[in-house]
């Protein structure tokens, strides 16, 4: 599955963001999907999953309630809706596909989309 993120950008710090990723290739509804972020000189880490149904999400302890994933299966694209956005959010954000496993871990996905900038001001 080829998967295309978008709508990251520059957003002061308290705004939101919505993140895309548009998937193509293969059956989306097959794949649980996650979002993950690398800051510049940080390791990337995992921020939030969904389901193959969208029924059910997991996140990073860091998100505190501020950021939404979703999915939209007839679209073919899974969403990020970041609100409350911290200086500490600045990175290239990332969504993964997989058939299972453990949402946090990078080792389950397959399949790698390209990054796209958050900048977040103070």
């Amino acid at each position: 599955v080829q998967l295309q993120a978008s709508g990251g950008g520059l957003v002061q710090a308290g705004g939101s963001l919505r993140l895309s990723c548009a998937a193509s290739g293969r059956t989306f509804s097959d794949y649980f999907m996650g979002w993950f972020r690398q800051a510049p000189g940080k390791e990337r880490e995992f921020v939030g999953g969904v389901n193959w149904s969208g029924g059910s999400t997991d996140y990073a302890d860091f998100v505190e309630g501020r950021f939404t994933v979703s999915r939209d299966n007839v679209k073919n694209t899974v969403y990020l809706q970041m609100n409350s956005l911290k200086p500490d959010d600045t990175a290239s954000y990332y969504c993964a596909a997989g058939y299972g496993g453990n949402y946090a871990s990078d080792k389950d996905y397959l399949y790698w989309g390209q990054g796209t900038l958050v900048t977040v001001s103070s």
